[in-house]
């Protein structure tokens, strides 16, 4: 088949780098087993020496000359294709079908890998674990600690229902074409049913959102109307602190806070 072009609006770059490949697999470790997706397969860089080691593997694709290639190159008994944008799919629906909780990889565009995270933090009851690639500076928000340069709405969403672990940093060059970045992959893996969690989630997102929004405001005038419910000696925060400095579960308990303070009503008008 005829050289395929890298397209920007989908944002491809294609890995090439053999130790890469390597390494991510090796992290990966499939089984033979695994109910596995891998987002975003490309020219198969992961899904060849990934399906070395599974008997079958689930892959969603939304470029449809990249899908055709697929298809062609590989067996339905090997593997399942997805020809849809992977920020639609509905990985609890699927690992209900399968009958079994799934496993995620994929070499994320850019463009995309934000909007991405959350889609799969949306269906983490139903996930093993995920192994991204992103942009480093997107790995260096997802496993930030509070009170750093990186520490970020992101870094507490994904944290509040991840473990989270940078493994290692890609450079351009393993890339074709090279990205204007150095890259990261991460290790995600969901918290059991057990973990610290607030009494509504939906409080707790708005929580941390509102004191992010504004994040060079302090507390008590980022969370606005919020700040006069909040009992900070409680909750073990200090109205007079910013947001980056407030732990996972220093927002839980601020959001379980207001939760008991007022009405969900009157905290989304607030």
């Amino acid at each position: 088949m005829a050289k395929h072009t890298a397209r920007k609006r989908f944002g491809q770059n294609f890995l090439t780098d053999s130790s890469v490949i390597d390494s991510i697999v090796r992290a990966i470790a499939p089984t033979q087993t695994d109910h596995l997706f891998e987002i975003g397969p490309g020219l198969g860089a992961l899904t060849i020496p990934i399906l070395e080691r599974i008997d079958h593997l689930n892959v969603i694709e939304i470029d449809r000359d990249l899908a055709a290639r697929l298809s062609h190159r590989f067996k339905p008994q090997q593997l399942t294709l997805i020809e849809q944008d992977a920020l639609s799919v509905d990985f609890s629906s699927l690992a209900k079908d399968l009958g079994h909780s799934v496993r995620i990889v994929g070499n994320l565009p850019y463009n995309i890998s934000s909007p991405m995270l959350f889609a799969c933090a949306a269906h983490a009851d139903h996930i093993v674990d995920q192994y991204f690639m992103l942009q480093r500076e997107v790995v260096d928000r997802i496993v930030a600690a509070p009170d750093t340069t990186h520490y970020s709405r992101l870094s507490v969403m994904l944290q509040y229902r991840y473990a989270v672990e940078k493994l290692f940093d890609v450079s351009p060059e393993a890339f074709d074409p090279p990205p204007r970045v150095v890259s990261s992959v991460v290790r995600m893996v969901p918290l059991p049913q057990s973990r610290p969690r607030a009494k509504n989630d939906q409080i707790f997102a708005e929580v941390v959102q509102k004191a992010f929004a504004q994040r060079r405001k302090m507390l008590r005038g980022a969370l606005g109307a919020w700040a006069k419910k909040m009992p900070w000696q409680t909750v073990g925060v200090e109205p007079t602190w910013r947001a980056e400095q407030v732990s996972v579960e220093g927002f839980i308990k601020m959001a379980d806070a207001l939760s008991e303070a007022s009405s969900q009503t009157e905290l989304m008008t607030g």
